[in-house]
């Protein structure tokens, strides 16, 4: 029972050739043959979507009877196991809806389970203490990312057509170019928020899924998408006819091969891009080199770091109030430790700075696509890493767990250390988490090992339509590699 996408799969149970149930049971079936090995997925609820299966009668939302697995961050099931890939979470089990995952059930998919993420989804490769290393499909000594990497992994093995995922610095995106998948991180405020949580990150992250095909992308966009006035970043939402169009007339793409904090690329990364700039100026658009970055990319990785520290000091004040007791390193990883030591000294007024500094990024972004339709980059520096690869050095690990002992300007240099070796390795993703900007990653290239690598897209903000527009007339023309 092979399917192209989930679009495909839909279809079969809306004619009658398959039933939902034989669909959720040829996933179920995958999970339990592949999973012991790849440690995509952490919890299953394999009955309970038995049991819907069964009970579907109505077949008209998109995605009837089409199986889903939910990223075991955020994304809350009512009286299922959510852990956020930390210890401290390994029973806890959520108490109501996330209105994402309100949306995901309206649209008709049944919810399978959830899938590996890192503690708290702070990294770029899943390799939770809680769950264990998610293997790369393709290679097994490789990580197939992060945070979103469970979810990677079971699209890319066949387990599910499409999976739930989040983005809060490329965490779709990143996954996406090591799995050979697309992965569109969309606009700020594009999909449902709360009720938990209305700002993630300040906006920079934002759920939406792993897909196989551009249809699947935007029939899942078009789907979940809301103007939610109750958040604090509404987005007028896009009409069937926009979403859908095709690409009318030639585009203005601007491309970048240099990374924005000066780390090295592999060849295959600007392989990928110089590729696709040849095969996108024989498609009639205009491709221009850009010279410099847009912006200092190391200035706005510091912000991104303040905001991360900030927010994670916050989430465990909260976390402390509901344990009724102080954290300590024994409580969670190491890393995770440092960022939270590190968000209680931050001045208030420092924040306030890093966030007007987001505002002035996406001023400068949106003034860049009024000449430019999109950018064109890599995704990320290379293929998917080894496992182990981003490992932290003795004398570091040392300072990470005396963080709180430093000052904040020591503090800051920590955490860039603590991330430099994985931040060279994606640093391409993160702007888009700060200014609300939407991009793509679409696996495009090959290297002769079979490991994929994908080129990223980014349009203005709300501009999600240009991007699968683009998209599907790369994917038209037989460029998508997967």
């Amino acid at each position: 029972m092979d399917f192209k996408d989930a679009s495909e799969q839909a279809q079969a149970v809306k004619t009658g050739e398959v039933s939902a149930r034989e669909v959720v049971l040829e996933s179920i079936k995958r999970i339990e043959e592949l999973n012991p090995e790849l440690k995509a997925v952490v919890s299953m609820q394999f009955e309970k979507a038995l049991a819907k299966a069964d009970a579907l009668i109505d077949l008209s939302a998109p995605f009837a009877g089409v199986p889903i697995l939910l990223k075991d961050l955020g994304q809350h099931q009512a009286g299922q196991l959510s852990t956020s890939g930390s210890k401290l979470f390994a029973n806890y089990y959520a108490n109501q809806d996330d209105n994402y995952t309100k949306k995901i059930e309206e649209l008709g998919f049944i919810i399978l389970g959830r899938t590996n993420t890192p503690e708290f989804g702070f990294k770029n490769i899943s390799d939770s203490q809680l769950h264990g290393l998610v293997n790369l499909p393709k290679d097994k000594t490789r990580n197939a990312g992060g945070s979103s990497g469970g979810a990677a992994a079971a699209v890319a093995s066949g387990m599910v057509q499409l999976a739930g995922a989040s983005d809060g610095g490329g965490s779709i995106r990143i996954p996406a170019s090591f799995n050979g998948l697309i992965g569109l991180k969309p606009s700020r405020g594009r999909l449902p928020v709360g009720p938990g949580s209305y700002r993630g990150w300040q906006g920079a992250s934002s759920h939406f899924a792993l897909t196989k095909s551009v249809r699947d992308t935007r029939q899942f966009l078009y789907g979940m998408q809301t103007c939610q006035l109750e958040s604090p970043f509404p987005l007028p939402t896009l009409s069937h006819d926009a979403l859908f169009r095709k690409i009318a007339e030639p585009l203005t793409i601007a491309y970048r091969l240099e990374s924005p904090i000066g780390t090295v690329l592999s060849d295959e990364a600007k392989w990928a891009v110089l590729e696709m700039v040849d095969k996108l100026t024989k498609l009639g658009h205009k491709l221009i080199p850009l010279e410099r970055d847009i912006l200092d990319g190391v200035e706005v990785m510091k912000s991104y770091y303040i905001m991360n520290s900030v927010e994670t000091a916050q989430m465990f004040d909260q976390i402390e109030k509901s344990f009724g007791r102080d954290m300590t390193l024994s409580d969670m990883e190491l890393m995770t430790w440092a960022i939270y030591q590190s968000g209680q000294k931050i001045p208030a007024k420092h924040y306030s700075q890093v966030l007007q500094d987001w505002d002035r990024y996406g001023a400068v972004m949106a003034d860049f696509h009024k000449t430019y339709d999109l950018l064109l980059t890599p995704t990320v520096a290379s293929v998917a890493p080894k496992h182990g690869q981003f490992a932290l050095s003795p004398d570091l690990q040392e300072n990470l767990k005396n963080m709180d002992s430093f000052s904040v300007a020591d503090q800051q240099d920590l955490i860039w250390e603590m991330f430099a070796d994985s931040l060279a390795w994606t640093p391409f993703t993160q702007l888009q988490n700060l200014t609300g900007q939407p991009a793509i990653s679409l696996p495009t290239f090959v290297r002769e090992d079979g490991l994929p690598i994908g080129v990223q897209l980014t349009s203005a903000k709300g501009r999600e339509d240009l991007l699968l527009a683009l998209s599907e007339q790369i994917e038209e023309s037989g460029l998508l590699k997967m």
